[in-house]
């Protein structure tokens, strides 16, 4: 009998309890919504994108346009205007760490691997925006788009 009468003020306490924490938890939340963070770096932006989006991207005079495919590949055709820093090669890195970290970076391989791998790479040296090109030079050579030679 005495467990029985016990369970409904064990279940009341135990609900006013977890009730009490959400509370908590919820001033945490809205308190640190609030607290301006110590540095105004702006966050990275870095994704893959269409090719579509990708030819309105690189349409703009300030970006950086990089092709991280090899010397062969480069030369069998490569979207007009790219700088090619060749993914495998010894020194990629210290390269890509050359460039406008402040300017966007528009990447592309053969088929989106290589350059998604530099991409990450870049969002983690700091560069502030970085698209991939999803599908590589497949999608954009499928698509019809011009390549240069």
């Amino acid at each position: 009998m005495t467990i029985i009468k016990t369970l409904p003020v064990l279940a009341i306490g135990l609900l006013l309890s977890c009730a009490g924490n959400a509370e908590k938890a919820n001033e945490t939340v809205h308190s640190e919504q609030n607290v301006v963070p110590e540095s105004d770096q702006v966050p990275t932006v870095a994704r893959d994108i269409a090719v579509d989006a990708f030819e309105q991207g690189i349409a703009s005079a300030d970006i950086q346009l990089i092709d991280v495919r090899t010397d062969e590949e480069y030369a069998a055709g490569h979207i007009d205007g790219a700088k090619q820093i060749d993914f495998y090669k010894k020194g990629f890195a210290e390269e890509i760490a050359l460039l406008d970290k402040e300017k966007p970076v528009y990447v592309y391989c053969r088929s989106g691997g290589r350059s998604g791998q530099a991409m990450s790479m870049m969002r983690d040296m700091g560069f502030r925006e970085v698209y991939n090109l999803a599908g590589g030079m497949n999608s954009w050579q499928g698509s019809g788009k011009p390549v240069a030679r």
